[in-house]
């Protein structure tokens, strides 16, 4: 089955396509040779006359050919399969971050991108060039036949039509069941990635048994879906097999008529019923080769959902150089309101000087982390803009605004790579000195150094080892070490005791000194250097002051 939106897909690969195609089509020509020398062998041989050395000789080079472009085929559908499959998944990724937040599951997610992508590599690399290959050489096969025997040429013509044709019947009904069962599997896959992430929460709230048996539930409908997909399946296949069986016997058994007649001569016949096989073997090879791609065709949704998100943001600038040291960083009359949500901020003017530490305060829900979101780009304003170092944000080139703005989360994420590698995930080429400084400098080097490798401990996914606290002050430590002109802390001491916040936040501040720093937090006490306040209230300024934060800067009954 030809997908519209596959094909589409396939621009990026149609050269491949061909190229496979083309060693298809040479191939197909090889075994029709082998054919027809293995006919001529063999009607010598019955006849008993002749000499059949040239056809023998010519027979070994054609077998010895055949499997050097066996093998450069197969050699060659593994290099364009592995392309296939980084091409793709390299633009699936890129498609990623523009996914709704709503509408992002990991499960769902990784199953679209590993196993959704590896069905494309068979489409691709199998059944597309394979169906070149059946369009052009069943005809061309029952044209030879045609010349040698007008009858048995016309049945072949007429049963390789059926053969290729009929079981598109199906296919349409295959793909709308696929689709179905596709769907449910990656909901399923996201909802047991979710359960594995969450069985701590499950058993707390004893809820893990009841979870289970959903799963165990959607689990066996999933397996019924695919069983009755197989019988479908495997009634189509049935029908190419019959088609493929019996228009051989068909050609052949005309053939033999004809002999009986006499209207052709044995030879003929038995080329005949060497090229009838020739002629349905690329029929039975689309057969395979569709259902070892049919998995890429079932997760086209999946696969168009991914690539066609639309980014929060679009284009970027020309400036290619990051902001300079101890940058300005300018909102000008700035709005955003989340898609489908009343929530957001509107009419905000704030200006931070060069090296000016700011804390912006305000109840949960304000627009403090919104603040933080535009500050990254992480989305545009609908109305103002965001300046950082005299440049509007969107005149930046994305390399060049990552190194000029790091802000660091309240829930920070963690890799499973080693306590090293996550700390120099901004600046890979930072040296060991430079590492454990930043650490100490967040309070982190004690607790890395207490791990089973230090720096070297490859962490658990999302860095399950450590707790709340230990996970933020990694991430402050990596933070640092970026030494990003901008940096934003939002809520990134809110999992620490009060003893242990004043000790990160020392550090930060000498550590960052000379960088414009924004800490947007709840408690006063992580706010207690910076210079200046800033207080949000329902998305618009409400209160600034010089100085350390008091409790006059908060709202009344805000979190402390």
């Amino acid at each position: 089955m030809i997908h519209r939106r596959l094909l589409q897909l396939a621009g990026t690969v149609r050269g491949a396509i061909l190229a496979l195609a083309a060693v298809g089509l040479v191939m197909s020509a090889l075994h029709v040779a082998f054919a027809l020398l293995v006919g001529l062998v063999v009607a010598a041989l019955v006849r008993g006359d002749g000499d059949v050395s040239v056809p023998l000789t010519a027979l070994a080079v054609v077998a010895l050919v055949r499997a050097a472009v066996i093998w450069v085929r197969e050699s060659l559908t593994t290099r364009i399969g592995v392309s296939v499959r980084i091409r793709l998944r390299s633009r699936l990724l890129d498609k990623v971050a523009a996914v709704p937040e709503a509408e992002r599951r990991a499960g769902r997610t990784a199953a679209t991108v590993i196993d959704g992508v590896d069905g494309l590599d068979a489409y691709y690399t199998r059944y597309l060039p394979q169906l070149v290959v059946v369009l052009l050489v069943p005809a061309a096969v029952a044209v030879i036949v045609a010349v040698l025997a007008p009858a048995a040429g016309a049945v072949l013509a007429v049963t390789a039509a059926v053969a290729v044709l009929a079981p598109r019947l199906w296919d349409a009904r295959l793909l709308r069941n696929g689709r179905g069962r596709w769907a449910a599997f990656t909901r399923l896959s996201g909802d047991y990635v979710e359960a594995l992430r969450s069985v701590p929460l499950l058993r707390g709230f004893g809820a893990a048994e009841r979870v289970g048996a959903e799963l165990d539930a959607r689990a066996e409908d999933l397996r019924e879906r695919t069983m009755s997909q197989l019988r479908v399946s495997l009634v189509e296949s049935a029908f190419s097999a019959l088609a493929v069986h019996v228009g051989v016997v068909a050609a052949v058994l005309v053939s033999l008529a004809a002999v009986v007649t006499g209207s052709t001569t044995a030879t003929t016949a038995v080329l005949v019923l060497m090229l009838a096989r020739e002629c349905f073997r690329p029929v039975a090879e689309l057969g395979q080769h569709w259902h070892a791609g049919y998995l890429g065709l079932t997760a086209v949704d999946g696969l168009d959902g991914l690539l066609s998100a639309e980014p929060a943001v679009t284009g970027e600038g020309s400036r290619t150089a990051p902001a300079r040291g101890g940058a300005s960083v300018e909102l000008r009359d700035v709005g955003y309101r989340y898609p489908g949500a009343d929530t957001g901020v509107r009419g905000i003017d704030l200006r931070i000087e060069p090296g000016e530490t700011v804390a912006v305060l305000g109840p949960s829900g304000a627009g403090k982390s919104t603040l933080a979101r535009l500050l990254e780009r992480g989305a545009d304003p609908d109305d103002g803009s965001v300046h950082i170092d005299g440049t509007d944000l969107r005149g930046y080139a994305l390399s060049a605004l990552r190194r000029s703005v790091v802000v660091v989360p309240q829930d920070p994420v963690l890799f499973a790579w080693s306590v090293r590698e996550n700390l120099r995930l901004y600046r890979p080429g930072a040296t060991d000195a430079e590492v454990e400084a930043a650490a100490a400098a967040a309070d982190a080097h004690d607790l890395v150094s207490a791990l089973p490798s230090g720096y070297d401990t490859v962490l658990a996914e999302d860095g399950e080892q450590l707790s709340g606290g230990q996970r933020q002050r990694i991430a402050i430590a990596r933070a640092l070490l970026a030494e990003a002109p901008v940096l934003v802390l939002d809520e990134v001491t809110s999992a620490l005791d009060a003893d242990t916040e004043r000790r990160v936040i020392a550090g930060i501040f000498g550590h960052a000194a000379g960088r414009t720093t924004i800490v947007i937090a709840h408690r006063l006490t992580a706010a207690e250097r910076c210079t200046r306040w800033v207080r949000i209230e329902s998305g618009r300024v409400a209160a600034t002051g010089a100085g350390p934060p008091t409790a006059l800067a908060q709202p009344t009954g805000a979190a402390r």
